[in-house]
């Protein structure tokens, strides 16, 4: 008896995946244990392995399609096997809108004006009688037909903010190759094909805002144009516009959205392709993007295109601006003229997608959860001489960060309590430590997450420091390297910073704020002495973390800090 194969929930938030390589082929023997298919989740790509002996009898997915959660995946059974019962019985896929459904669905959802739609009636029906008819007889294979939708990139990604188009219409696009840059609420990201095949539709243009899973760009594999390509896709991309824009407005650009299916959105050829490290080296030397070649690919301008660059600070004249505000030369025998007053005047930056997550999980934090702090002094002499002990041994070097996220961990075994996570029926005490250090970036900041921090080695702590510093500022970051902690450290003590506060990072319950070291007089066994002082203050949740328990956390910690060597036992 055949046995029907579903897309699996590999992950507890999975809702859908993608075939991202089959291993086995149609025909080919199957034994339990063996690999069938890579599937891409939304955290991981994973092996997917059979549970059955047979053979494979038909794959219902081609790779690199996206299928939701219990979709058909393939069918194994014996050789020649009649599988026609189990294919006529599957309804899973999705049934696809015509032209006319979507429309419909479009002005019932949309609530658009009677008169405006009448006023263009003629051309949505051109539209559909041009488009509708070739598409029911259509012989084209839409399995070689990928639909990109915006990717969710992090946990807490609800939108993305196109940055800037790698590839335009009509380019020949390999999987692996870079499509776009696209903003999210934490970093900005390369977002690569996962298909071969051209580019016929780019569906959002570079600065718009779309929801996760909204149609973003067409990539096919088979001759098809862009508007039967469109047809046979059941939504159109959602753009979040600003909120101030008429209704008016908004009918009207609505009835002309019908327009769509009949353009090819186009990059002009003067756009500037450039990495985010380029630029930000271009506007620090004050170079012109447009006047170099770049020398990666397609093109684009990379960091070693501007390294031997020389700046060239004094080439812009001074802007209107400056010459309005600049006081003319005062003459000592004239008075200055009544009516010169100073002026005032500022910058306007748009917020982008991180910093408008940052201030809207960050308010959620500090307004939902009851903050309360707790603030100690350490003596540091013994980690002091610990660590220059530690950094004796050849290719090895730690910070005190790396001990006091060691010591951390080491804790936070002791407290469970304080490595937990509010919910409104219950508390969730986690077994595992997974400590976020949170990373100033340029355009605001991340937190990468180290695993199982309790059970990794100073030494490891170190290198991994270094490498999500290095690569978050470099944007590099992958999602599942920003998800999951549960207990937060912030750092600012090599800023000079002597104490400070943070507020907690949801969902977790607690937040250290490392201070600077200081050298000061200290009473020793009565006497006053120089010694070595850090800050420490814990950010807690009085929801779950009562004063009491906070303060034993911190006087564990305590103890680990000022005997670090009890650390490595």
């Amino acid at each position: 008896m055949a046995e029907v194969i579903k897309m699996p929930r590999l992950s507890d938030t999975m809702e859908e995946g993608v075939v991202s390589q089959w291993l086995k082929k149609v025909g080919d023997k199957v034994s339990e244990g063996d690999i069938l298919a890579e599937i891409e989740t939304d955290k991981a790509t994973m092996e997917f392995e059979s549970f059955f002996d047979g053979t494979l009898l038909h794959i219902a997915l081609e790779e690199g399609v996206t299928a939701e959660v219990d979709s058909l995946l393939c069918i194994i059974g014996d050789e020649g096997e009649d599988i026609s019962q189990y294919l006529t019985q599957q309804e899973d896929e999705p049934k696809q809108l015509d032209l006319v459904d979507q429309i419909n669905e479009q002005e019932e959802s949309e609530n658009l004006d009677p008169v405006l739609i009448t006023s263009e009636e003629k051309e949505i029906e051109e539209s559909i009688e041009d488009i509708a008819p070739s598409n029911q007889n259509s012989d084209v294979d839409f399995s070689k037909v990928e639909y990109i939708t915006m990717p969710r990139l992090s946990d807490t990604m609800e939108e993305g903010t196109i940055s800037s188009w790698l590839k335009k219409v009509g380019d020949d696009v390999k999987e692996g190759d870079i499509l776009a840059e696209i903003e999210t609420d934490k970093a900005t990201m390369e977002f690569e094909s996962f298909h071969d095949g051209k580019l016929i539709h780019i569906g959002v243009n570079e600065g718009e805002t779309v929801n996760v899973d909204e149609l973003i760009a067409i990539i096919s594999s088979v001759d098809i144009s862009a508007e039967k390509a469109l047809a046979n896709f059941n939504s159109e991309p959602v753009v979040i516009k600003d909120k101030e824009n008429s209704v008016a407005d908004n009918s009207s650009e609505k009835v002309g959205e019908t327009k769509i299916l009949k353009e090819d959105v186009t990059v002009s050829d003067k756009r500037v392709f450039a990495s985010p490290l380029a630029k930000k080296i271009a506007a620090d030397k004050n170079i012109d993007l447009s006047t170099i070649s770049g020398s990666g690919d397609n093109g684009r301008i990379i960091k070693s295109d501007l390294d031997n660059i020389e700046t060239s600070l004094t080439d812009k004249p001074p802007t209107d601006k400056v010459a309005e505000t600049a006081a003319p030369p005062i003459s000592p025998t004239v008075k200055p003229q009544a009516n010169i007053t100073k002026s005032e005047s500022f910058d306007e930056i748009d917020n982008n997608s991180m910093r408008k997550a940052i201030a809207k999980r960050l308010s959620q934090s500090k307004f939902s959860a009851p903050h309360y702090y707790l603030s100690v002094e350490f003596n540091m002499d013994n980690a002091i001489a610990f660590r220059e002990q530690y950094n004796s041994i050849p290719n090895t070097k730690i910070s005190f960060n790396d001990i006091v996220i060691k010591a951390c961990a080491i804790a936070l075994r002791e407290h469970p309590k304080v490595n937990s996570q509010w919910s409104e029926e219950k508390t969730r005490l986690n077994h595992h430590i997974h400590i976020g250090v949170a990373v100033g970036v340029e355009d605001g900041l991340v937190v990468p997450v180290i695993k199982f921090a309790d059970s990794e080695s100073l030494h490891s702590i170190n290198s991994m420091v270094r490498d999500f510093a290095v690569r978050a500022k470099s944007k590099k970051l992958r999602p599942d390297e920003i998800e999951g902690s549960t207990f937060t450290i912030s750092n600012l003590g090599m800023f000079g910073i002597k104490e400070f506060t943070s507020i907690i990072n949801q969902p977790n319950s607690a937040i250290l704020s490392v201070g600077s070291i200081i050298k000061k007089p200290v009473v020793i066994d009565d006497k006053i002495t120089i010694g070595n002082t850090m800050k420490l203050t814990l950010a807690c949740d009085h929801r779950t973390i009562d004063g009491v328990t906070g303060s034993l956390f911190l006087q564990t910690l305590k103890g680990y800090l000022e005997n670090p060597v009890t650390i490595l036992v």
